[in-house]
């Protein structure tokens, strides 16, 4: 659907780009049960302007993608504030919105499609571990790479910096199995031709933070990491 308009369902628009659930989701209106009424009838009932809402998703088809950067140019601290910017602020605002769905796809019609349960199960272990991750890059790593980059790093920071940068990198291969995991689970992100709109905004939702999470560690594990090291 090149071409969207105040009378196109909100079912279809999220059919040809299951990423608009994110508007939706976030101005209340129902793209899954409700998805037969057009965009300009689910606003009205919710009280919205209709061209205001569409002016949204156009907006969002034509947004580039904020973790498409060079990250080798940038200094230090610099790229600690993109990584932060960029990736930490995704994912903590995607994360419990996939958690939401995995939960609800998986209730609605894992005895459908079995795999849905697996995917609930890997994704609950999944979340909490990334978020104790970013917690501590947030709190610990990424403060003492700007005191190195600043010149006012100590011993201690030193030593504490080394140990924990082997250990993000283990944590990183750990997300990256959970990540093959969803993207085996779900044919390369690819709903069945029966899947609900709920169903089919999971595999995309899932599908760009496999996307996000490449550019993430990219960025940490080939640039940041490494750059850190040689200074320390």
């Amino acid at each position: 659907m090149n071409t969207i308009t105040i009378e196109s369902t909100v079912g279809d628009l999220v059919r040809a780009a299951p990423v608009r659930a994110r508007i939706f989701g976030k101005l209340g209106i129902d793209f899954c049960c409700g998805g037969k009424k057009p965009l300009a009838e689910a606003c009205r009932a919710k009280g919205l302007d209709p061209a205001t809402v569409l002016a949204m998703l156009n907006a969002l088809d034509n947004e580039p993608d904020a973790g498409l950067v060079d990250a080798d140019s940038m200094g230090l601290s610099a790229l600690c504030d993109h990584i932060e910017a960029a990736h930490h602020a995704y994912l903590r605002e995607e994360l419990p919105r996939l958690d939401f769905m995995t939960r609800k796809v998986a209730a609605v019609h894992g005895a459908e499609e079995p795999r849905l349960v697996r995917i609930f199960e890997v994704f609950a272990s999944f979340a909490p571990e990334l978020i104790d991750h970013m917690k501590d890059e947030d709190d610990s790593v990424f403060p003492r790479i700007r005191k190195l980059d600043s010149g006012n790093a100590t011993a201690d920071d030193r030593a504490a910096l080394r140990a924990s940068i082997t250990l993000l990198e283990q944590e990183h291969e750990d997300a990256g199995a959970a990540l093959a995991q969803f993207r085996e689970l779900t044919d390369g992100y690819v709903p069945p031709e029966w899947a609900c709109n709920t169903f089919r905004a999971l595999y995309d939702g899932l599908a760009r933070l496999e996307a996000n999470m490449h550019q993430h560690v990219h960025k940490e594990n080939n640039v940041l990491f490494p750059r850190a090291l040689a200074l320390n």
